[in-house]
């Protein structure tokens, strides 16, 4: 038999912040695909439009970024806590989790990772939003920030080689932000059900099925 034990793992603001980013990060790689190839995508009426929209979401991702940053880091005061991976998680939890994710979760093992509001994230988890929280987001948008402000800001854009070198950098990393997005999305089906850690981000709370043998008390 299996019961459901209930969580409440995201609070109001994190939910708030999760739904601003993603509809900002989609609008980002849909603008930035058309700006980037505009002979191949037409997803908005002109080209002019998709710059525009492309850089008004680039401004709600770092405003987003910036409440997500001062919410965990003065507010809930748990930055470290949540998103640095401990020792157990670099010596074992990394490849534990890996091991779930590509085979034992197909085998209908269950998830070694369960997670509480001090402990949100698997290992996995943790060592990927290490890099895009502290790492891609940043870059994505102070490279974002200079290509809107190529006058101004002239003389740093030499000193990292160029307007060329700017723009494909800003590219890789969009990139890379959009593989994310899919894999995120990808990762999130793996709970009890497909939809399981879909609706933490619209309720807050998280529902594990804890399993009881017959006559258990």
């Amino acid at each position: 038999m299996a019961e459901k034990n209930k969580i409440y793992l995201q609070p109001t603001p994190v939910r708030i912040w999760h739904w601003l980013n993603a509809l900002g990060i989609i609008t980002l790689c849909g603008t930035g695909a058309q700006i980037r190839f505009p002979e191949y995508v037409a997803l908005f009426s002109d080209y002019k439009s998709a710059i525009l929209l492309h850089n008004t979401a680039g401004f709600v991702v770092a405003i987003s970024f910036s409440i997500w940053f001062f919410y965990y880091a003065f507010v809930a005061r748990s930055m470290g806590k949540i998103y640095l991976p401990k020792k157990e998680d670099i010596k074992v939890g990394l490849m534990r989790q890996a091991k779930f994710y590509f085979l034992t979760y197909f085998l209908g093992w269950e998830n070694p990772h369960h997670p509480t509001p001090e402990d949100k994230f698997n290992p996995l988890q943790k060592s990927a939003y290490l890099a895009i929280m502290f790492v891609l987001v940043p870059l994505v948008s102070l490279t974002g920030i200079l290509l809107t402000n190529v006058d101004p800001l002239r003389c740093i854009i030499i000193m990292i080689g160029g307007l060329k070198i700017l723009m494909g950098m800003h590219f890789l990393l969009a990139c890379s932000l959009c593989a994310f997005l899919f894999t995120h999305i990808y990762l999130a089906t793996l709970g009890h059900t497909p939809f399981a850690h879909f609706k933490p981000m619209w309720t807050g709370w998280e529902e594990e099925l804890e399993e009881h043998s017959p006559g258990a008390h």
